[in-house]
């Protein structure tokens, strides 16, 4: 392909609007349409957006550039993915869950998501995080929360012509995201009781029966389908490749978590002799003194970032973490994060440095138009989840418990089940088990049984992964990949190099596969010369 010579960095800024333009669908009885015809549609517009995109001469271009429009060919690379393997309208019932209670930690939601969501989280009766206080919906709200829950009717009315796929775990777990469904619109019903207007009484009427009669309608449907949920190795390698832009494949990505896995159950074991003299961490007895907890962590751990000069703290930092302090769980009830923060949370607050992430592009947003918001398709993955996780370790050993080393075994029991769930989601899209046997073996694997059979979490995490190929896997596999950012940093530095300096040119860099991230940091682009191969 020719191309054009005297292409300049604003012919692909426009381009990027035309494509985010194409790749939003167009509106069919309110909802987003994705009826066949609509889908011919939309791929024949990419094919033309992604010509043009290769025409453009870019080689000349400053590195943030030229790494702008890899993340445009990320995207359309998502779209052309979605069209071609993953086909989220037609394989999966659980994209048509269009009700979302709680804000992502993410930059954007998790898995494939239906365009124009109804976010709860969003409305004033609705808290946000647990420091905001419900309030009554305003008029306003009342009548855009109205419009919104309108949608979900004739939505589910063509999900039942676009759902002609046979993928069995899909449509089987899918039944669980609909009664989820029903059950935040009967809280909704609650919430708003007799304050609401008579036509947000009817739109969330609507929506309900509308919910339970497509549940019901999967409680007939799923059983009968026999086929397979997973993409296969060809395919799954294929999307790291081209969407996510990480140079791996699924078998190398079996071979991390092969190695994390046993890694993870080694350390606890070395890390369980070392400190057998000491008492086991005790378990918060109540709300009260969990909350207090969680507290006093959050205190220790923005001093320990601070005094270390670990990384650039910002004014919204503390405020973001204790915003989202955890609820008390009572032992019955407590899922496997409940187990590790209820004995010392700040396993957890390391983690999220999510949070970090999100009130930065709200503060602090990219000069770049294609970087300002979150990439679609998850192709902020790597990052985001490279960090967090990766963050959980690297505190470990910048000196983060050195005066609670219990509290090092539970970094260590995070790092083998997400071993586990993650190999788990690999077989999983290999086809080698159903979702069934994934969940056996991340429940297998998870030290001290705090893995239980449960849907909210259990359930939820092995279903994304099937949902989202490349996200199980993610999290380790991607904070080793910034491992070896950090050490190509440090060793250009050498003795200039400081993690205050390194995360401050991450977080300046934006949400942008790791990849690429290397590539502006360190100049070393050997990952994306490879993925252009």
């Amino acid at each position: 392909m020719t191309r054009a010579s005297n292409s300049s960095y604003q012919d692909l800024v426009a381009l990027f609007h035309e494509w985010r333009t194409l790749e939003e669908p167009m509106l069919l009885d309110g909802a987003p349409d994705y009826t066949p015809s609509a889908l011919a549609h939309r791929a024949k517009g990419l094919a033309a957006l992604q010509a043009r995109l290769q025409a453009l001469a870019i080689s000349s271009w400053p590195v943030e550039q030229q790494i702008d429009w890899h993340l445009i060919r990320a995207e359309m690379n998502g779209l052309d993915f979605y069209l071609r393997v993953l086909r989220p309208w037609q394989r999966d019932p659980t994209y048509y869950a269009s009700i979302r209670t709680e804000q992502s930690d993410t930059p954007a939601e998790e898995a494939p998501t239906i365009h124009r969501p109804v976010r709860l989280w969003r409305y004033s009766l609705w808290p946000r995080t647990s420091l905001c206080t419900p309030s009554p919906l305003s008029g306003a709200e009342d009548a855009a929360l109205a419009v919104e829950l309108r949608t979900v009717a004739p939505l589910l009315a063509q999900a039942r012509e676009n759902l002609t796929g046979d993928a069995r775990d899909l449509w089987l777990s899918s039944i669980t995201s609909f009664r989820l469904q029903e059950q935040a619109l009967e809280e909704l019903e609650q919430r708003t009781g007799t304050a609401a207007s008579d036509e947000l009484r009817a739109a969330i009427a609507s929506a309900h029966t509308a919910t339970q009669e497509f549940r019901e309608w999967l409680e007939v449907e799923a059983p009968k389908k026999n086929g397979p949920s997973g993409i296969g190795r060809e395919h799954y390698t294929w999307h790291l490749r081209n969407v996510l832009l990480v140079d791996s494949s699924w078998e190398a990505e079996v071979v991390v978590m092969q190695r994390e896995l046993a890694r993870g159950h080694a350390f606890l074991r070395m890390e369980e002799a070392r400190n057998a003299h000491l008492p086991q961490l005790p378990l918060a007895p109540d709300a009260e003194a969990f909350k207090q907890l969680q507290n006093d962590r959050i205190s220790k751990y923005m001093a320990f970032i601070r005094e270390r000069e670990i990384l650039p703290v910002k004014p919204y930092m503390e405020h973001a973490l204790r915003e989202r302090i955890f609820a008390y769980s009572p032992p019955e009830t407590r899922d496997f994060f409940g187990e590790a923060s209820h004995r010392e949370p700040m396993t957890l607050w390391t983690h999220f440095y999510h949070w970090w992430d999100l009130e930065k592009m709200v503060s602090e947003p990219h000069a770049s138009p294609i970087r300002r918001n979150a990439l679609l398709y998850n192709i902020w993955m790597s990052r985001a989840e490279g960090v967090a996780t990766g963050m959980e370790e690297w505190m470990t050993h910048a000196g983060l418990f050195d005066d609670n080393p219990r509290g090092r075994e539970i970094v260590w029991i995070m790092l083998a089940t997400r071993a586990a769930r993650g190999l788990a989601s690999l077989h999983a899209h290999d086809n080698t088990v159903d979702i069934n046997g994934a969940s056996d073996f991340h429940i297998e694997w998870t030290p001290r049984g705090w893995m239980r059979r449960e849907p909210r979490l259990l359930g939820f995490e092995q279903q994304l992964y099937l949902r989202q190929p490349g996200y199980g896997s993610s999290y380790i596999t991607a904070a080793r990949l910034m491992d070896d950012v950090i050490t190509d940093r440090s060793r250009q530095l050498g003795e200039a190099f400081t993690l205050k300096q390194f995360f401050g040119e991450m977080n300046e860099a934006g949400m942008i596969p790791v990849s690429l991230l290397r590539w502006q940091l360190t100049g070393n682009d050997a990952s994306i010369r490879s993925l252009m191969n």
